[in-house]
């Protein structure tokens, strides 16, 4: 094989193991992502303020009767303190592609420490080849602690 042919070999294959490892990497981080979007909306519920919980779901805030549920959960689990997030499971792991789900967390404030919260959250991720973006689309009432949320 001639040098020229095994360096542009050599070079192509670099350029596609960068783009692959670039793409799982973007894929990896929704999870975290999809953490910090719940822990968003979790802390703007232990406030208090439905109407930040309802910027966080646009798709609730359009929809009478969510608003009206997530304004009345807002007033129910109000609670002084820092939020702190003890379990969150993401919708899923990876999304490759666009992927809805469930995801579940378990909170409490440091101020009160019981009980724990635990919530389902319905999740729409994107994969990394349309953006890699995290939209949350409701929140559950209160859940119990051993209680699964659905697929």
């Amino acid at each position: 094989m001639a040098r020229r042919t095994r360096i542009t070999a050599i070079v192509f294959g670099g350029f596609v193991f960068i783009g692959i490892s670039l793409l799982l990497t973007k894929a990896f981080v929704g999870a975290g992502n999809e953490r910090g979007a719940v822990l968003e909306v979790v802390r703007a519920q232990a406030g208090g303020d439905a109407e930040r919980v309802l910027e966080l779901l646009p798709d609730c805030r359009r929809n009478a009767a969510c608003a009206r549920l997530v304004r009345e959960r807002a007033a129910r689990l109000a609670r002084p303190g820092e939020v702190e997030i003890l379990n969150y499971r993401p919708s899923v792991q990876v999304a490759l592609t666009n992927r809805s789900g469930q995801g579940r967390v378990a909170w409490r404030t440091e101020r009160r420490p019981l009980p724990v919260v635990v919530q389902c959250v319905v999740v729409q991720r994107q994969g990394p080849l349309t953006g890699g973006g995290v939209r949350l689309v409701s929140i559950s009432n209160p859940i119990g602690s051993t209680a699964t949320c659905g697929g």
